[in-house]
């Protein structure tokens, strides 16, 4: 028997009060059209701004084709999840080089497996709710398959996408997680929402290494958060000095958005800052030992990206600070077990240091534009 039309509101009510009462500060419904979507992402991925991340060009036919990846979807239901941490703080790593200024959505545990547990009930919870209906059928996706979230984010009205290519809510700014449940039934479509960045340009212009490139294009090959995140390689070394103290990730453009004065605190427990890790002083981090790595980041998104690179990172970071005679020696001591990689940023970090002795370390302009920024929007840095 065909699902009625009552039933399809009753469903739609209920998995929208499911959603928040599992945790999610939002749930909207479009279609799976990605006609317009798809086309950019692909000429985004032809004209090679996602670097080195080469699963961006696989399985495009499943990225267009959401049925394709899941038989018989009709909906695409996509959910906000708030991640931004209590006492996470916003301009204290921007004005303290010596401190490790990392993405405030890796400071506490990985957020995958989280949200995907918090699906799964709501979709068990769907069907034992509704279990006179035969054959509701879903799959549901946290960042871990091709699909253009961003677009059906957008589709839906969950918000707009802005000109740094995150989705902005209105009432919530961008600190939010997406994830995605693909469901066959016709459930009534939500509307999108008006783009109301209008002639603001904030996320561009303070950009630290002028990544986003217009269009609501960011140009992965200079972003921080590829930079220190996917790319496998060397950092370029034209980009070095930018990066500052980002040693995982950057959030320069969702902190310069005037809609994220708007933003709501997390009340996650796993969102937590780990190992004080909102805090941590980049030598401190420096001295792990890949035990200390990997035991002190157990269940954090950072582990993903392995030891060497965390190192790699964090030279970069030390490099732009401070000059100390203790640094460098610092540095030297793990020079013996570096790898390639590793060793050239060891070097240039030294020459960087050196090159700096005895003159006083001033903050980039952009950065000092970026906290003046902040603390004129905020009324507390959390």
């Amino acid at each position: 028997m065909p699902v009625t039309q009552d039933q399809l509101k009753q469903i739609k009510t209920f998995i929208y009060e499911k959603a928040c009462k599992v945790g999610f500060q939002g749930a909207r419904v479009s279609d799976i059209s990605t006609s317009g979507y798809f086309e950019a992402f692909k000429q985004w991925v032809d004209d090679g701004f996602h670097g080195d991340m080469s699963f961006l060009e696989r399985n495009q036919n499943l990225r267009e084709f959401p049925p394709q990846l899941h038989p018989n979807t009709c909906r695409v239901i996509s959910l906000r999840y708030d991640y931004l941490p209590v006492n996470a703080s916003f301009t204290k790593p921007l004005k303290d080089t010596s401190l490790a200024n990392i993405s405030r959505y890796a400071l506490g545990k990985d957020y995958h497996k989280l949200l995907r547990k918090k699906l799964s009930r709501l979709c068990d919870a769907l069907r034992t709710h509704f279990n006179q209906i035969e054959d509701i059928d879903t799959r549901v996706f946290v960042d871990s398959a091709p699909v253009l979230e961003t677009a059906f984010a957008e589709k839906s009205g969950i918000g707009w996408k802005g000109k740094h290519s995150l989705i902005i809510n209105e009432a919530a700014g961008s600190w939010f997680f997406l994830a995605e449940i693909f469901i066959n039934l016709p459930l009534a479509l939500d509307e999108p929402v008006k783009d109301k960045c209008g002639s603001c340009n904030a996320c561009i212009k303070l950009c630290p290494t002028d990544a986003i490139i217009g269009n609501k294009k960011v140009d992965a090959t200079r972003c921080i958060s590829y930079l220190t995140i996917e790319n496998k390689g060397p950092i370029p070394l034209e980009l070095r000095s930018k990066i500052g103290n980002r040693v995982y990730g950057c959030d320069d453009c969702q902190l310069a958005c005037p809609w994220n004065r708007y933003a709501s605190v997390s009340s996650e427990p796993a969102f937590l800052p780990m190992q004080n890790l909102g805090a941590s002083r980049l030598l401190e981090l420096w001295n792990w030992t890949e035990e200390d790595f990997n035991t002190n980041l157990q269940g954090s998104p950072i582990r993903r990206i392995g030891y060497q690179a965390w190192l790699r990172n964090l030279a970069v970071g030390i490099g732009n600070g401070p000059f100390a005679p203790d640094i460098i020696s610092q540095l030297e001591k793990k020079k013996p077990d570096a790898n390639d990689m590793v060793l050239e940023h060891i070097n240039w970090a030294i020459e960087e240091l050196i090159n700096k002795n005895g003159q006083q370390l001033n903050l980039q302009a952009k950065t000092k534009k970026l906290i003046n920024c902040v603390e004129s929007m905020l009324a507390r840095d959390a």
